[in-house]
C-alpha cells in the first residue's frame, strides 16, 4: 500500500513567530525548530517533536509526502524539512507540480488550457484589485507565477464590505478570494490542490491520500482526501466548516501542527498494519 500524504504548510505545518500562539507559560513552552530563513532572519518554525515525526513519516517507504502550498515555488524552496526532501510538491496552489524541485512542463500547460476555458484573465482580475484597495491599508500587491494574485494588507483596517464585494465580483469570474493573515488571494476557481493531489496519486500509485490545512483554499484539498485533519485556528475553523471526513482539531497554533503530523503518523501505522 501507498499512503500519499497532502498537507498545506503556513499556518498548518509551519508557523511564523507571530503564528505560532504560544500561550502557555514560557518554561512550559515546546522547543522549536527553524525550517525556513528569509532574508538572513529565521522566518518559519516547527517544534522539535513535529519535526521528528515528519522525519520518521518522510521515511516511510509506504508513504508519499508533498508538501501542498499557495507559495510560490522560490518560496517553498526556501523551507528546509527534517528527513529526505520530498520528490513530488505542489505550489502556487495547484498550479505548479514540482518534481525532484523541478516544475513539470506537462501539468503546466494542462493548467494554463484550463484557466482559459473557464475563468477570467489574471490581468482584469489584478487591474480590479488595484483600482479598489484603498492605500491607506494595501502595503503591496503581488503576482504569483503568472497564476494568480495576492495583496499584502494591514487586516484590521479592511473593510469587511470591500472584502465581501470582492468575492461576489471574482464569483462572477470565476475566482475565489481567501483572507490568510495579512493577506488577501485571488485565485482562479479551477486552480485546486486537490488536482495536482490526485496527478500525484496517479502518478504513484497511491492508494490513500490523507490530507491537512487551514485555510479556504485548501477545502477542496480536504474533501478530495480520503482522511483530512484542520487545525483549530485559520478560515475554516472561524467558519466552523466540516466535512464527514475531515477531523476538526482543537489544538491551534504550532502545537496544531505537531498534531497534525502525529495524526498522519497514527492513521498511515493503522492503513499499513
Amino acid at each position: 500500500m501507498t499512503v500519499l500524504v497532502a498537507s498545506d504548510l503556513d499556518r498548518t505545518l509551519i508557523y511564523s513567530a507571530a503564528a505560532l500562539g504560544l500561550t502557555m507559560p514560557d518554561p512550559v513552552a515546546p522547543r522549536l525548530l527553524c525550517v525556513e530563513v528569509h532574508e538572513s532572519k529565521p522566518l518559519s518554525y516547527m517544534t522539535e517533536t513535529a519535526a521528528g515525526l515528519l522525519a520518521e513519516l518522510s521515511a516511510d517507504p509506504s508513504v508519499v509526502f508533498v508538501p501542498t502550498t499557495t507559495r510560490t515555488r522560490k518560496q517553498y524552496q526556501r523551507i528546509r524539512f527534517p528527513g529526505r526532501p520530498a520528490r513530488y510538491a505542489i505550489c502556487a496552489n495547484g498550479g505548479q507540480l514540482l518534481v525532484d524541485g523541478v516544475p513539470d512542463r506537462d501539468w503546466r500547460r494542462q493548467v494554463a488550457a484550463r484557466l482559459a476555458q473557464e475563468c477570467a484573465p489574471l490581468e482584469e482580475v489584478h487591474a480590479h484589485l488595484l483600482a479598489t484597495a484603498d492605500p491607506m491599508w494595501l502595503r503591496k500587491t503581488r503576482i504569483a507565477e503568472d497564476l494568480f494574485a495576492y495583496l499584502v494588507v494591514e487586516r484590521a483596517l479592511v473593510p469587511a464590505q470591500w472584502l465581501k464585494s470582492l468575492s461576489e465580483w471574482a464569483q462572477t469570474r470565476g475566482w475565489t478570494v481567501s483572507l490568510q493573515g495579512r493577506k488577501i488571494y485571488a485565485v482562479p476557481r479551477p486552480l485546486t490542490k486537490s488536482a495536482a493531489m490526485r496527478e500525484v496519486a496517479d502518478r504513484t500509485g497511491a492508494t490513500t491520500t490523507l490530507a491537512a490545512g487551514d485555510s479556504l483554499l485548501d477545502a477542496d484539498l480536504l474533501l478530495a482526501a480520503d482522511a483530512g485533519w484542520r487545525p483549530g485556528h485559520g478560515e475554516l475553523a472561524e467558519a466552523r466548516w466540516n466535512a464527514p471526513t475531515v477531523t476538526a482539531l482543537t489544538a491551534a497554533g504550532v502545537l496544531a501542527g505537531e498534531e497534525i503530523v502525529r495524526e498522519f503518523g497514527r492513521t498511515v501505522a493503522t492503513l499499513t498494519a
